[in-house]
């Protein structure tokens, strides 16, 4: 049996290019593309799902694998992989916002400690957030959704050239207003909790001057931003599903699917 070299590089690119796509999304991904997890162990995965997912997908384009078009493949495939990955980082990032805007109000934004995965200084009121919605995100299975989402993707997104249409990156950017409103409304409540707090302390520094509002207003606030936080994680969960719901609306129009959550 005679093996050709064209063959070979067609066998090559058969493996190659959803390489791209899938390391694009796991290297960006929570979770796995976190600064905790090693670059072998991420390299590894890429590796393991290629070699799972490449030989049931649809047949690969009829280009030379060293070539320019080749090049342009994996490019587009790569930054199909990260626009992807990026959706669940601004998933993560509303509940980081949220923190902190919680932590401002409630005089805890003190209290801030360097990020492990994103090596930036935030609060711990943030870091609390980031790993509720961490942890909640990999029980409803949403790391499997992904790349459930990413394998039928290549029959609705074929490999090619062409990848993602720039009204799509718009589309992209355009969420991060839904991030910031998602945020905004998850720490309303605690936001107008602390500002009838603030109220109340202002109408009794003018009834009885003698009270030291800057001594008894810090711990009460303290205190009490403390007990609105443990209120306020209660809507927690509706409001993750409510923005993961976005998120894979998002998604699954980027890649043309019909998702199921």
């Amino acid at each position: 049996m005679e093996i050709l070299s064209a063959d070979i590089m067609m066998f090559m690119a058969s493996y190659i290019w959803p390489f791209a796509r899938l390391s694009g999304m796991v290297m960006v991904m929570i979770v796995s593309g976190a600064k905790t997890t090693p670059p072998m162990i991420r390299l590894f995965y890429c590796l393991a799902l290629t070699a799972m997912v490449a030989p049931v997908l649809p047949p690969m384009p009829d280009v030379e694998l060293f070539s320019l078009g080749s090049f342009m493949i994996i490019l587009q495939q790569s930054l199909i992989g990260i626009a992807i990955g990026f959706v669940t980082v601004m998933l993560i990032q509303t509940f980081v916002i949220a923190g902190q805007i919680i932590a401002m109000q409630t005089s805890l934004g003190f209290a801030a400690m360097a990020d492990p995965a994103s090596g930036q200084t935030s609060p711990v009121i943030g870091q609390i957030y980031i790993l509720l919605g961490t942890l909640v995100y990999l029980s409803v299975n949403g790391h499997l959704f992904m790349i459930e989402t990413v394998v039928k993707s290549f029959e609705t997104l074929p490999v090619s050239a062409s990848g993602l249409m720039a009204v799509q990156y718009y589309e992209i950017a355009g969420w991060m207003s839904v991030m910031i409103a998602a945020a905004l409304s998850m720490s309303l409540s605690a936001v107008v909790a602390m500002l009838v707090i603030n109220f109340s302390f202002g109408v009794m520094t003018k009834a009885a001057p003698q009270l030291n509002v800057f001594s008894l207003g810090f711990a009460v606030g303290m205190v009490a931003g403390l007990f609105i936080i443990y209120l306020s994680l209660k809507s927690f969960m509706f409001h993750f599903n409510a923005q993961w719901q976005r998120a894979g609306e998002l998604i699954c129009s980027l890649l043309n699917n019909a998702c199921v959550y």
